[in-house]
């Protein structure tokens, strides 16, 4: 694909991030003489100013030809931006090429050239061999004195301890060739500095073994381009994030300014891959103001709104963050740079700048500038909204709020949204009169699609409550959309709404490590979408305020199991209870007719079981262990059940039982032993719930009968039920037989 025209190409639909299209340009230019080639490098490195590959094929193209002038001002345009050691390794090639005649002179730009080259590529992981050349190229320089051999080898002593420390990949070669060369000057100074320097070197060497695995991760041959949201995007963002809260950790255990550097590094190695990225820029300048650093942060700032030039959302964090520290005519020009934008976007600028007006200039300025910007064609209800809220909940003014609210109504009573905030506002003054009259006059207004949502809020007007809460201040840029946003406006592109939010949910996850799911059920197996569920869940951060259900009590619903919950009930109340989905069976009925009215209502009135069947041994304990308030109408009943013992002591003019004293001591007595014994026979029994033969032996042994049986146990109410009615006996001190 030739392009005569020396434009880049635009690939489909005009891409001009089409990365095959420029690896192909890029090919083609190195077949063309360089004054052709120029224009087609220029096209790639202004779409991709931070490719070290197509930088170091544009130098080198110049540097084929001698053009050493043209090859300088390529380096000075490239090296600070793209911190990648092949293209910094051209350029030391270039330097000590230029320098070799010039003798002495010469040798003191080259020994210049490496220091300033390890000034800002010495901390990368593959940096060795230029760290080993440098100490090559300091005992190759003449000496003439032993004063200048003694300041050589002192030079290369200190070059020597300052590349062991870095994690590099021919870390333990340096070191080798550090004892060697200590060993070579004086055996008894090296025995001291070698066992100084040995656990630093151990350090190093366990540190870089770590920061392989991180930067094995990456791909350094990619280009940068705007986030897509492809997964193998996604995996070199997480990578480069994982390698930078590593760096960040220290694990070294380096001073504070060797760490920075290093941190620093490894942020503006990842912009080169991350260009496009605004999270990395805010994360990068907001880890600068943490360090005390504003005006580098201000500068990361200016070069990331250079690479991303319409975030909106960088500047707003921009203008808060220079607004923090006191530069409040810097934070203006940001906001008045914000409102040459499109009317969607001026309307959210317009309302972001009247809150900084009011918060630094007072509230004189932002009613002067509401004034004049409610007047522009493209100003919309939002400003109103905007101003009145803030007249009354900063200002504490609910007559002008009510007053600016009335003033835009005038304008904009055909728009729903308006009404609705209008509402809300009237709401919280509880002036139920106006939300009627203000929704009788909206519903008479608006067309019918437009005014469902006014007509259901009329209906939820006088029990409305606020929902929104302000969450705990992070430091993410998806914090910044949250607070620059405003109703339906927002600082950035849905695209980029949904690439920031996952970014963050990535980041809170970053070094969590993934556990088995815990099966609900030995051998019980999950279904696709359980499983994926549960795999996404087991990332979400787990609150120990939370309190969580016994989930080895759990089984998993299976509509299956009605027709066994069916035989289970057949099994315990008997065939004449089976029910059908239909209805109730001709047994059933028939049974039921000779109950009391009451009891057929209980029956009838069950909440039908639609789900996992319970345990019943755990509903039956449950039951056996609650104590039932003592009936009231105990004492009136006609007959007294037997059971209760009554008939023997007599009942007290409160309808409760009578026994002298000795005999109520005695029945306490014989009451906690039956309940002892009765709930150690209840533990002891893990009976299964689908298990009929064992039901019906639980049924036998605890006295539960239906038509005609009776229950009665210690610490429960006892239930008698015939064909003629029913009575409900609370008597606790009662045992069976």
């Amino acid at each position: 694909m030739k392009n005569s025209g020396g434009g880049a190409a635009h690939g489909d639909g005009g891409d001009i991030y089409n990365v095959r299209a420029a690896e192909i340009l890029a090919n083609e230019a190195l077949l063309l003489p360089i004054n052709e080639a120029a224009p087609i490098y220029e096209n790639l490195l202004a779409t991709f100013p931070t490719a070290a590959k197509y930088w170091k094929q544009y130098v080198e193209a110049y540097m084929a030809t001698n053009n050493d002038e043209a090859a300088k001002q390529i380096f000075s345009r490239c090296l600070l931006n793209c911190l990648h050691i092949s293209l910094w390794r051209c350029y030391i090639n270039f330097i000590r090429r230029i320098n070799d005649k010039r003798g002495s002179e010469g040798l003191d730009e080259t020994k210049k050239a490496f220091d300033f080259m390890l000034n800002y590529v010495g901390n990368d992981a593959a940096s060795g061999p230029v760290w080993m050349e440098y100490i090559n190229f300091l005992k190759s320089m003449p000496v003439v004195t032993p004063h200048e051999e003694s300041h050589r080898m002192t030079t290369v002593r200190k070059v020597y301890q300052k590349a062991i420390l870095v994690p590099t990949n021919h870390v333990e070669q340096l070191w080798k060739d550090y004892e060697n060369f200590e060993n070579s000057v004086s055996r008894t100074l090296a025995k001291g500095l070698l066992s100084e320097y040995q656990p630093k070197f151990n350090s190093a060497k366990a540190v870089y073994r770590e920061r392989k695995k991180y930067i094995d991760d990456i791909d350094w041959n990619v280009l940068a381009t705007p986030p897509t949201g492809s997964y193998k995007e996604e995996q070199q963002c997480m990578a480069w994030k994982r390698l930078l809260v590593f760096e960040k950790g220290n694990p070294q255990r380096i001073d504070a300014t060797t760490a920075n550097r290093r941190i620093t590094f490894t942020y503006e190695q990842c912009l080169m891959y991350l260009y496009h990225h605004p999270d990395i820029w805010y994360d990068y300048a907001m880890w600068h103001v943490k360090n005390g650093s504003m005006d580098s942060a201000s500068k990361i700032f200016q070069r990331a709104l250079k690479a991303i030039h319409d975030s909106e959302v960088l500047k707003y964090a921009f203008a808060e963050m220079e607004e923090s520290r006191g530069a409040i005519q810097t934070a203006k020009t940001v906001y008045e740079s914000l409102l040459g934008e499109n009317a969607s976007e001026t309307s959210l600028a317009n309302i972001q700048f009247i809150r900084f007006l009011r918060r630094t200039e007072g509230t004189e300025a932002a009613r002067k500038y509401f004034l004049d910007a409610r007047k522009s064609p493209s100003c919309t209800y939002h400003l109103y909204v905007a101003y009145a809220t803030m007249a009354f909940c900063v200002d504490k003014d609910a007559k002008v709020a009510q007053s600016v609210f009335e003033a835009g109504l005038k304008r904009f009573m055909h728009e729903p949204g308006y009404i609705l905030e209008y509402t809300d506002f009237l709401c919280r003054l509880n002036d139920d009169r106006n939300v009627r009259a203000l929704f009788e006059r909206a519903l008479s207004l608006l067309p019918p699609e437009e005014s469902t949502e006014v007509e259901q809020r009329r209906k939820e007007a006088l029990s409305r409550t606020s929902e929104d809460a302000l969450s705990a201040s992070e430091n993410t840029l998806h914090d910044i959309v949250s607070r620059y946003s405003y109703m339906d406006l927002w600082p950035c592109s849905s695209k980029e709404l949904d690439y920031l939010a996952r970014q963050e949910w990535l980041a809170k996850n970053i070094v969590k490590k993934v556990e088995k799911p815990a099966m609900l059920n030995s051998g019980s197996m999950l279904d696709k979408g359980a499983a994926g569920f549960s795999a996404s869940a087991r990332l979400l951060p787990q609150s120990a305020k939370v309190v969580r259900p016994e989930t080895s009590q759990m089984v998993i619903y299976d509509p299956r199991q009605m027709k066994e919950w069916e035989i289970t009930v057949d099994s315990w109340a008997g065939p004449e209870f089976a029910a059908t989905s239909s209805g109730y069976t001709k047994e059933v009925e028939a049974t039921l007719k000779v109950l009391s009215p009451s009891m057929v209502s209980f029956i009838k009135n069950l909440p039908a079981i639609e789900g996992p069947s319970p345990d019943i041994d755990v509903v039956l304990s449950v039951l056996l262990q609650s104590t039932l308030p003592v009936a009231q109408s105990a004492g009136k009943a006609g007959g007294v059940s037997e059971l209760s013992g009554v008939g023997k002591t007599g009942l007290n003019q409160n309808g409760s039982v009578h026994r002298p004293p000795r005999e109520r001591r005695k029945d306490v007595e014989r009451q906690g032993a039956q309940e002892e014994e009765d709930a150690s026979a209840v533990q002891s029994r893990a009976a299964v719930p689908r298990d009929i033969f064992r039901l019906r032996q639980i049924q036998r042994s605890r006295g539960l009968g239906v038509g005609g049986a009776a229950v009665s146990q210690s610490g429960s109410s006892a239930f008698s039920f015939s064909g003629g009615g029913s009575a409900f006996s609370g008597d606790h001190s009662a045992s069976t037989d």
